[in-house]
C-alpha cells in the first residue's frame, strides 16, 4: 500500500508574488486597456496647464524674460536654508514641514544679466508687469472665465528652494470656464498669473542647485475640474488647452515652455499630482499607471487590514548591525562603509509580500520606501535592500540572521539600510511613516514623472494652508471697458479652426502640427490673399514642412511667415505651386536666400507651357514603339514621367494629365 505524499511546502517567491499581485490588481497595458477597465477603477483626473508668457520683462521686475544661461555661466552663489511660516489660521502647511525635515542646503547661481535683488528676496516687487497681465487676460477671455474684479496677489509657499523667498507670487484672474472636447465640454476651475520658479541643477544629499533665470518670468495657470474618466481624454484636454494659449501669440514655445501638472485619482484613492510634464504625448501612459498604482495600493491596504488587528499600534523594530557579522558584499554596502556610514536592520511586523507586491510596472512597493529615503532623509540610491528583492543584492543566509536577530515572526519583513549618522532618525522615521500610509490606502503626494511612464515620490502634496496675501501688493481693479476691449481682439477659437480645416478637407493628421505652431493663421492668410488650394496648401504645411523640420538644420532662424514669401512669389511669378516642394527644403536651410537664386540652385529653367505640351505626340508615338502595357492609364503616367522635370513649376500636374488625354 502506498503511501500518502506529504504536501509540498511552496517556498516563498518575491518574483511570483509580484506577478500574482498584478493579476490581482487587473493590470493590463495601456495599448490593451479599453474604457471599461477604466470604470472598473474609477479612473478620474484632472490637469494644471502652466504656460510662460511672451513678455519682454519679468512678472515683478524689469530683468529681461526668456534669456537663458549654461550650468557654468553665474557670477555669484548665494546659499539659503528654508524653514516654515505659520498660514493665516495658525497651522503649518504639510510640503513645508517636510521640506524643511530635509534639512538641504540651497544654492542660487546667480547671473547679473537676468537677476536682481528682487529675485533673491532682498527687495520687494515691483507693480507687475502690465504686458503680462494683459496677455493673460486675453487667454482667460478665450477660455470663457468668468473675469475677477479685482486682482490679489497671495503668497504660495515653496520651501523646495525653487524660489529664494520661500513663496510664490501668484494671482487668479479668471473663475469659472470651459473647453470643448470632440464628445464632451470640460469645466475649467480657474486661471492664474504666477511667476516661474529657478531650474534645478542638481539634488544630491542635502544640496539642491538652481539657476535664477528663469525665475520670476510670467506664467499662467489652467486649472480643470478633474473631469476626464480616461487618459486619451486627459491628453485631448492638455493639447487643447495647449493650442488655445498658442493660438494667441502671446505664449512661449520651445522646450520648458509649457509645462502639466497631471492630477489622477481612482476609485477608494485620493489626488496625485504628476508633476511638471512636459510633453502631451507622455499623459496617456502616465495617468494609466497612476492610476493602476493607487488600485495596487488600494489591494496593498486591503490585505494589511486582514492581516493586522490593531493598525494603530503597529510600528517597526530595528537594530544596528556590524558588517563583520554578515556576509554583505553589495558594493553600495560597502562604498558607505567608507564614509562611516552605519547599517541598520528594521522589522516590518506582518509585511510578508508586501514589499514584492506590484505597484507599477517593474516597481514594487519596497520602490515606494526607497524612494522617499533619497527625498526626505536624502540618502542617495540605492539606499536599502529588504527581503523580496525580485533580484537579490545580497545572500539569503544574512536575511535569516537578521530575522534571528530582530525575534522576527514567519509574516514579517525585513529591511536593511546604511546612512550618515544624522540621517538615521529621519530614514527609521520615514520608513515607518510610508508602511503606516499602507494601512491608509494612498497617501496625497506630488511625483515625479520619467519616460517609461512611471513615477517616484517628490514631495507631500502641498495644502491650502501655504496661500496667504502678499502684504508688498495693492489689489488692482480691473475695469469693464478694459475687459470688453480685450475681448474684441481675440483670435477665434480652436474649435472654430478645427472645424475649418475639416471643411477646407486638410487631413486630419496634420492638425497637431499646425495648431501646435499656431500656423491657423498661415494658412488662413494664403488661403484667402493667394487664392491658393486650402488642401494643398494644408498638407504642404502638415506634412512637407513637418518632415523638413525633423530632417533638415537650417542656417539661419526660420520663420514661417516665409511660407506665405514663397506661395506669394510662385503666384507672381505665374509659376506652378508644385515648385514649393523642390524650393522648400533650400529655403529652409537658407532662409536670408532669395527665391530667384533657389531656382538657380535647383536647376529649374522656365519653360512657356505650349512648349511642354507639343512634345506629348512625340512621347506618345514613342511609347507605341516600346508598348510595356495595353492600359493608357500607364501609358498616361509614362509621359507624365518623361515631362515631369521640366513641366514641375512651369505646368499643373492635372492641367499635363489632362493634355495627354485629349492630345
Amino acid at each position: 500500500m502506498k503511501k500518502n505524499k506529504s504536501p509540498e511546502i511552496t517556498k516563498f517567491s518575491p518574483k511570483k508574488n509580484y506577478e500574482l499581485t498584478q493579476k490581482e490588481v487587473g493590470y493590463i497595458p495601456r495599448k490593451k486597456a479599453k474604457k471599461a477597465d477604466y470604470e472598473r477603477i474609477g479612473f478620474m483626473s484632472g490637469l494644471e496647464v502652466h504656460q510662460q508668457l511672451k513678455t519682454k520683462e519679468k512678472l515683478f521686475c524689469h530683468c529681461p524674460a526668456g534669456v537663458f544661461h549654461s550650468h557654468d555661466d553665474f557670477n555669484a552663489e548665494i546659499i539659503r536654508h528654508m524653514r516654515p511660516t505659520l498660514s493665516e489660521l495658525g497651522e503649518y502647511d504639510g510640503t513645508a514641514l517636510m521640506e524643511y525635515k530635509t534639512r538641504k542646503e540651497i544654492i542660487y547661481r546667480i547671473n547679473n544679466q537676468t537677476a536682481c535683488t528682487y529675485e533673491i528676496d532682498d527687495t520687494p516687487p515691483f507693480k507687475i508687469n502690465q504686458e503680462a497681465l494683459e496677455y493673460a487676460l486675453e487667454i482667460s477671455l478665450l477660455s470663457k472665465f468668468n473675469i475677477v474684479g479685482e486682482v490679489h496677489i497671495t503668497r504660495k509657499q515653496y520651501l523646495d528652494g525653487s524660489i529664494p523667498a520661500g513663496f510664490q507670487r501668484t494671482a487668479i484672474l479668471g473663475v469659472e470656464g470651459e473647453i470643448p472636447l470632440k464628445n464632451k465640454k470640460v469645466r475649467l476651475i480657474q486661471l492664474s498669473i504666477e511667476e516661474d520658479s529657478s531650474r534645478e541643477i542638481s539634488d544630491i544629499g542635502h544640496t539642491r542647485v538652481y539657476k535664477t533665470d528663469r525665475l520670476g518670468m510670467p506664467l499662467i495657470e489652467t486649472v480643470t475640474y478633474p473631469e476626464m474618466y480616461t487618459p486619451d481624454e486627459l491628453k485631448e484636454a492638455a493639447e487643447y488647452i495647449r493650442f488655445l494659449n498658442r493660438s494667441t501669440g502671446r505664449v512661449r514655445v520651445g522646450s520648458g515652455a509649457g509645462r502639466e501638472d497631471v492630477n489622477v485619482s481612482c476609485k477608494g484613492g485620493t489626488r496625485v499630482e504628476i508633476k511638471g510634464v512636459s510633453y502631451n504625448k507622455l499623459i496617456p501612459e502616465l495617468s494609466h499607471i497612476e492610476g493602476f498604482r493607487q488600485w495596487a495600493l488600494l489591494n496593498i491596504k486591503r490585505k494589511l487590514n486582514d492581516n493586522v488587528k490593531d493598525p494603530t499600534i503597529w510600528k517597526i523594530q530595528h537594530k544596528e548591525i556590524d558588517y563583520r557579522d554578515f556576509d554583505l558584499k553589495y558594493e553600495p554596502i560597502t562604498n558607505g562603509l567608507i564614509d562611516k556610514y552605519r547599517i541598520l536592520a528594521v522589522n516590518l511586523p506582518d509585511f510578508k509580500g508586501i514589499l514584492s507586491h506590484f505597484t507599477q510596472p517593474g516597481k514594487i512597493f519596497a520602490n515606494e520606501i526607497s524612494d522617499r529615503l533619497k527625498v526626505i532623509a536624502c540618502i542617495e540610491k540605492p539606499n536599502m535592500v529588504h527581503s523580496e528583492e525580485l533580484e537579490p543584492k545580497i545572500i539569503e543566509e544574512n536575511f535569516t540572521k537578521i530575522k534571528e536577530l530582530l525575534n522576527a515572526k514567519e509574516n514579517d519583513a525585513q529591511i536593511i539600510f546604511w546612512a550618515p549618522e544624522a540621517d538615521i532618525p529621519t530614514a527609521l522615521e520615514t520608513i515607518e511613516e510610508r508602511c503606516k500610509m499602507a494601512f491608509e490606502g494612498v497617501p496625497q503626494e506630488t511625483r515625479k514623472s520619467f519616460l517609461d511612464g512611471t513615477t517616484i515620490f517628490e514631495r507631500v502634496l502641498p495644502g491650502a494652508d501655504r496661500m496667504y496675501p502678499d502684504t508688498d501688493s495693492a489689489p488692482i481693479p480691473l475695469e469693464n471697458n478694459y475687459i470688453d476691449e480685450l475681448s474684441k481682439s481675440l483670435p477665434s477659437e480652436v474649435i472654430d479652426r478645427y472645424n475649418q480645416l475639416n471643411k477646407w478637407g486638410i487631413p486630419e493628421d496634420t492638425y497637431t502640427y499646425i495648431f501646435r505652431n499656431n500656423l491657423f493663421p498661415l494658412i488662413e492668410k494664403i488661403i484667402k490673399t493667394l487664392k491658393i488650394n486650402p488642401k494643398f496648401i494644408g498638407t504642404f504645411i502638415g506634412h512637407k514642412l513637418k518632415f523638413i523640420e525633423g530632417h533638415y538644420t537650417s542656417a539661419d532662424k526660420f520663420e514661417y511667415s516665409k511660407i506665405y514669401d514663397l506661395f506669394k512669389y510662385l503666384t507672381d511669378s505665374k509659376l506652378d505651386i508644385q515648385l514649393s516642394k523642390k524650393i522648400l527644403p533650400v529655403v529652409f536651410q537658407y532662409p536670408k536666400m532669395d527665391f530667384d537664386s533657389i531656382l538657380t540652385s535647383i536647376n529649374f529653367k522656365s519653360v512657356p507651357k505650349e512648349e511642354i505640351l507639343s512634345k506629348i505626340p512625340f512621347l506618345k508615338q514613342k511609347y507605341s514603339e516600346i508598348k510595356t502595357s495595353k492600359d493608357d492609364k500607364v501609358a498616361k503616367n509614362w509621359i507624365m514621367g518623361e515631362l515631369q522635370k521640366t513641366a514641375i513649376g512651369n505646368i499643373p500636374p492635372d492641367q499635363l494629365a489632362q493634355a495627354i488625354v485629349q492630345n
